[in-house]
């Protein structure tokens, strides 16, 4: 029972990234907006979480994780309210964006903690936390098929309305929870701790997410630039060194021993090292997936909200199966041995992805190679949190929850903010040359085209080009070519995107040597093993 309302709330925060990413579309509609707009929205959610989940971790540890868990569940409720009811782009980034995140920030260190504390170590304890990521797969498999029905049918914001009531559920059912206590005494929250680590990981997600804006080094406004660069690599280097100058914060409180925002030994663990850096890995490359392949879908192919979760349905399954079966075999199969698998399955499943990306969708095609990108997905969904968690004892549960979570919501963050930024830049450059290679098309207007994508270029439909150009005053005979040049170049820039994750995938490879080599095996403990 405690594991149906702690599975209950991951899956709760994990659904509103795939519910929102297949409604991209609509919610461009709805706030009169673009894409790059609604990207920001979605990131600056994970973006949230990641850098304030170190803090919630503390807070957790000093106040107790299941009445920690209660608070940020009702934070979460209360912003899931304001996002239904938001009139504008603003008001949705608060009440989503903001409040749902910090919410979340407070709920997942003490979930982790919580299944740790309910659950006997070992077989038992891997298979609750395998339940765990295989609810977290079920998030990310119901958000595209319910978002994407409800957005088409009736309306995105019943499915944050229908989060209230999946908030109230979960805290009756707090009462068949545990909670899992320190065994010293509790800490004292270091405030500058947390401000350094919400402001360093916050500038770094900033940077690569405003790249698309900025641009790298080349400035796209000159009227932003610094030193003649664009603004993004020192925004991204301030937040290294803020990053930095936390470390030696924390150095510096257990060496006159006060209690820091986070056990920096922990970070020197090898198994929880490596696991962090799967962690961080697995959501960039998810995340970045779901954020590409529903523009592909329904930018490029113009399906609707629903279709595009249809299509996306073979991933959602056949991640939450494998999550589900891989903890049952545990007794057989090495966390290292079923990581490895995992990430080079995602390689050959993203590599075949990438081949469908055609004017014409081919079914079959593509529904297998997402099938195929889900099964890796729930290889690592069922292992990198009971790795996590099982590398720490138990009064460090709760700060390894707030490492884990961060890695993975900054995995989020960095995947939608890296992949778009590498899709506008691909599509800018793909778009530029196309319209000057084309002879068809006159270099006054193929000069125009390339000022007007030095500025910035969105991803945008193909009648939104031709109106742009009719408004333009430019003739159909020339309209003609750059359309087709636009078009030609969002095919290459969702291959780049794609190809992207998968090179981050592939390299993932060299962190998994630290992870353990041998399968679990059955502990006996008092603590409860039923689920």
């Amino acid at each position: 029972m405690p594991l149906l309302a702690l599975g209950a709330a991951q899956f709760l925060v994990v659904l509103d990234t795939s519910v929102m990413n297949v409604s991209i579309s609509q919610l461009v509609a709805d706030f009169d907006t673009d894409v790059t707009t609604i990207q920001r929205v979605i990131t600056v959610y994970t973006m949230v979480m990641a850098a304030f989940l170190l803090t919630g971790g503390t807070i957790g540890d000093a106040w107790g994780r299941r009445r920690t868990f209660a608070a940020g569940l009702v934070v979460y409720g209360v912003g899931s309210l304001l996002t239904a009811l938001a009139p504008t782009v603003g008001v949705l980034t608060l009440g989503w964006s903001i409040i749902e995140g910090l919410g979340g920030a407070l709920v997942l260190p003490a979930l982790a903690a919580l299944v740790g504390g309910n659950y006997a170590a070992g077989r038992e304890r891997a298979l609750a936390y395998g339940v765990v990521g295989a609810l977290a797969g079920a998030g990310i498999a119901v958000g595209p098929l319910l978002g994407g029905w409800v957005t088409t049918y009736l309306s995105w914001r019943l499915v944050f309305a229908g989060e209230v009531v999946l908030v109230l559920v979960i805290l009756v059912g707090l009462r068949w929870v545990r909670d899992a206590p320190l065994d010293g005494p509790r800490p004292r929250l270091d405030l500058v701790g947390a401000a350094l680590s919400v402001l360093g990981i916050a500038l770094v997600v900033l940077g690569v997410l405003q790249s698309t804006t900025w641009g790298w080094l080349r400035p796209r406004d000159p009227q932003v630039a610094l030193l003649g660069f664009a603004p993004t690599p020192f925004v991204v280097a301030a937040g290294l060194v803020v990053l930095a100058l936390l470390r030696a914060w924390v150095r510096h409180r257990e060496a006159v021993g006060r209690d820091p925002l986070i056990r920096w030994s922990l970070t020197a663990v090898p198994p929880l090292r490596a696991a962090l850096w799967c962690l961080l890995a697995q959501n960039l490359v998810l995340l970045g997936l779901f954020f590409s392949i529903p523009l592909y879908l329904q930018i490029v192919l113009g399906l609707d909200a629903f279709q595009t979760g249809l299509r996306l349905l073979p991933i959602s399954a056949t991640m939450l199966v494998t999550a589900l079966v891989v903890p049952r075999l545990a007794g057989v199969l090495a966390p290292r041995q079923a990581v490895r698998l995992g990430f080079g399955i995602l390689v050959v499943a993203i590599l075949w992805l990438l081949a469908t990306v055609e004017p014409e969708l081919d079914d079959a095609a593509f529904a297998a190679a997402t099938a195929l990108l889900g099964v890796g997905m729930g290889l690592l969904a069922a292992q990198l949190g009971n790795v996590a968690q099982s590398s720490v004892g138990e009064d460090d549960r709760g700060a390894a929850g707030g490492l884990q979570y961060t890695a993975q919501n900054l995995g989020s963050s960095l995947g939608t903010a890296f992949v778009g930024s590498v899709l506008i830049a691909a599509l800018g450059a793909a778009a530029e040359r196309g319209v000057g290679d084309d002879p068809r098309i006159p270099a006054d207007l193929a000069g125009r085209v390339g000022v007007a994508i030095s500025r910035g270029l969105d991803f945008v439909s193909l009648g939104q080009v031709e109106a742009a150009l009719t408004a333009a005053g430019v003739p159909p005979d020339q309209a003609a070519p750059v359309v087709e040049a636009y078009a030609e170049a969002q095919l290459q820039a969702l291959r780049a995107g794609m190809l992207a994750t998968a090179a981050i995938a592939l390299a993932s490879l060299l962190a998994t040597s630290a992870l353990p080599s041998s399968p679990a095996r059955r502990e006996h403990t008092d603590a409860p093993a039923s689920v």
